[in-house]
């Protein structure tokens, strides 16, 4: 029996993730999970702080039981951080499944040239993003190293406070929206 894979994609907005995945979708067999879509058909030009963490949970639980069950996936958004990268790929290994990391990257000019023309062609699949946005997220991003890509470099151990990456993730993508107002705002 062939072992599934989780395709991770790696990236900021307008480089190239949803059209890949889309491809790895046809090319794999894959189950796509893409967070925006979910977005899109909840809360319609709304895009709530407080909702992001727990659709990104809900789509990961999703993709867990489908790899489970033996199925690719493919897990469409950016995946910004290394640790939720890593939580990901240690998940896969414990389903018995391999993890696959694609990054995209772009010039800054060429990222904001996609943006305006998603939101000009297709202003219901995207929300406006404004340059010092686009900025603040650059600086943020986790960029995979080459080991991280080619799935050569071990996974890190979970960050302090934390036995197992499970536990990390349940963390970081919590179950349900907060009651707790500074909690949903992503405050402590």
């Amino acid at each position: 029996m062939r072992r599934p894979t989780l395709f991770l994609t790696v990236g900021l907005p307008s480089t190239g993730k949803t059209t890949a995945a889309r491809r790895i979708e046809v090319e794999q067999r894959a189950l796509r999970l893409t967070k925006d879509e979910w977005v899109k058909a909840l809360y319609g030009n709304e895009n709530p702080p407080s909702a992001q963490d727990v659709i990104e949970g809900r789509l990961i639980q999703i993709g867990l039981r489908a790899l489970e069950l033996g199925n690719n996936v493919v897990i469409d958004y950016g995946l910004w951080s290394r640790d939720e990268r890593s939580a990901l790929r240690q998940a896969a290994a414990d389903l018995g499944a391999r993890a696959e990391l694609r990054y995209f990257e772009l010039t800054p000019a060429e990222q904001r040239r996609r943006l305006d023309q998603r939101q000009a062609e297709a202003p219901h699949t995207t929300w406006p993003i404004s340059d010092e946005e686009l900025a603040a997220w650059s600086d943020s991003i986790d960029v995979p190293t080459p080991d991280e890509l080619d799935g050569s470099e071990p996974i890190d151990e979970p960050p302090t406070g934390f036995a197992t990456w499970d536990a990390w993730r349940e963390h970081r993508w919590p179950p349900s929206v907060s009651a707790d107002p500074q909690i949903a705002e992503g405050g402590t």
